[in-house]
């Protein structure tokens, strides 16, 4: 089986996806700010600004898609790594244990890469793929699968996540600002939102791509000497 063919089949689903949910969310925004039809503000003196609830819908709208998208290419990169596990005979899991425990801070990315790094005699150097960034897309997907409170539709970084990643890949452009320059507040029940735009996404996803077009070839190779 050609599992890289089948990896981007579903990494190309999501970009599609994606483009085609984003769009009616993002005019609308765009109209709201524009002033066009049909959200032409009515007089008034009340100080909110005019379709303010439609705004935030909106955007709200797009962030839950986008924390929908990243948690379909994590699922998609475990097929790939679990795929591959089973073509090749190989048990990870009961391998590297630590590697793959939960407990201590790792999961599944770090679990793979133990383990196809010990069959493929690397150490990753020679591989393009920005790691972190690999990583964080499967913590994305953890905070965007368990919410942690049911009044609010928006979704936040777990807390374990700014122990490992001080400035979170996937943050508004404003909570990034926050956190560059130290205005982030401090306090322990505040964290910030999970946020993944469409250039946010689109890295992602080609990280994904780029790790598993290495893996491939390498893989395939260890496959066919092994019949």
């Amino acid at each position: 089986m050609e599992v890289l063919f089948f990896l981007k089949r579903r990494t190309a689903f999501i970009r599609r996806y994606h483009k085609a949910a984003s769009a009616p969310f993002s005019e609308t925004m765009r109209k709201i700010d524009a002033e066009e039809p049909p959200f032409e503000p009515p007089y008034s003196e009340d100080e909110e600004p005019p379709f303010l609830e439609e705004w935030m819908d909106a955007n709200t709208s797009l962030e839950v898609l986008g924390a929908t998208c990243i948690s379909m290419l994590s699922d998609a990169l475990k097929l790939y790594f679990v795929t591959w596990e089973r073509q090749l005979g190989l048990t990870c899991q009961k391998k590297f244990p630590e590697q793959f425990s939960s407990k201590k801070g790792n999961g599944f990315v770090s679990g793979y890469k133990a383990c196809f790094g010990d069959l493929l005699k690397t150490d990753w150097a020679d591989c393009p793929v920005d790691f972190v960034l690999i990583e964080q897309i499967v913590l994305a997907r953890n905070s965007a699968q368990h919410a942690k409170q049911i009044a609010d539709l928006h979704t936040t970084h777990d807390p374990s996540v700014r122990g490992k990643h001080p400035i979170p890949f996937f943050l508004s452009d404003l909570e990034r600002r926050l956190i560059e320059t130290d205005q982030f507040p401090g306090s322990q029940w505040w964290n910030p939102k999970l946020v993944v735009t469409q250039e946010s996404l689109f890295e992602a996803l080609r990280q994904v791509e780029m790790l598993c077009e290495y893996l491939e070839v390498q893989l395939f190779d260890v496959l066919y000497h092994k019949r």
